[in-house]
Formats: structure tokens, sequence, C-alpha cells
């Protein structure tokens, strides 16, 4: 009876420990995400590309990692510019894990996004979990490529013409 005592106890223990170890971290508010963020613009993906496929050592999941190019539409804070190309890249994560963790970006996808530099490159992160807003226009798919040098491109946007 006493071994069965200690043995709940040391469940509560171990349970109450290991919650918020597991537990996904609280969100951003706005001001935070825009201080913390190099770029805050509304962005087009123009095209992501699985640049690499590694297996997670604890699932043995086969996982891709990306690259995304994005059209900045309109820029809120930053150093970018209308109209230019930017770069950002992300790895998937197991499939068990609890929480969106990794902000996924989908070609022909517009959203409002809040992202960092990478220090020494050229290519940009989420700034954290929340970092993108609702879609501004919702992608045809969420397929991503998951073969490394694999593209999937955004439709084509309808030229506009003027009246004559």
């Amino acid at each position: 009876m006493h071994l069965g005592v200690m043995l709940s106890t040391l469940l509560l223990c171990l349970a109450t420990v290991a919650g918020p170890a597991l537990a996904l971290p609280a969100p951003m508010s706005e001001q935070e995400l825009m201080e913390k963020s190099d770029v805050v613009a509304l962005i087009r993906v123009l095209s992501v590309t699985c640049t690499s496929v590694v297996k997670d050592t604890q699932t043995g999941e086969e996982l891709p990692g990306y690259l995304a190019t994005l059209r900045v539409l309109e820029v809120k804070k930053g150093e970018v510019k209308q109209g230019e190309e930017i770069l950002v890249t992300w790895r998937a994560i197991p499939k068990a894990i609890l929480g969106p963790w990794t902000v996924y970006y989908y070609p022909g996808e517009e959203v409002v996004t809040h992202l960092t530099k990478r220090s020494g490159g050229v290519s940009y992160a989420s700034t954290w979990w929340n970092a993108k807003g609702d879609d501004v226009k919702a992608p045809e798919s969420r397929d991503l490529p998951t073969t490394p040098g694999e593209t999937f491109v955004a439709p084509q946007e309808p030229v506009r013409r003027m009246p004559l």
C-alpha cells in the first residue's frame, strides 16, 4: 500500500514537471511581434522549394526543410521595398508534436507576416509560431513539396487590364 502511494506521488510530480515543458509557449502580442520583427509585411508566396529531408532522431519521421520566395506587397516595418522578393526558410516538425511550432507558407497565399533576418544570411524566418496572420487570400492548396529540389509555384495572377 505504501508503495502505491509513493508511485502515485512520483507520477503526479512527473506529470506536473513534464506538462509545462511540453506545452506550447504563449503567443506573442501584436506589439511584441512588431518589436521583435525585422520585417512586417503583406506578402504573396510565389513558390516553395523542398531543400532537404532529414530523419528525426526521436520519431524516425522524414522532415522536409523549405525555402519560400515571397513578394512584398505592402511594407509595415523593415528595410524591404514593395515588389521586392525575399526568402524565408523553415523546417517541418514531427506530426506527433502538439501545437503549431512551425509557420508554413503556401504558394499563392497572401498574408501579413512577421519575420526576423537570419544571422549572417540572406533569408528570413518567422518571428514566432503566431507570426503569420489570417490569410488575405487563401492558397488554392496547402500541399507542399516533399522531395529535395522539388518546387511548387503559385498560380499566375490574372493580368489586370485597363479599358481603352
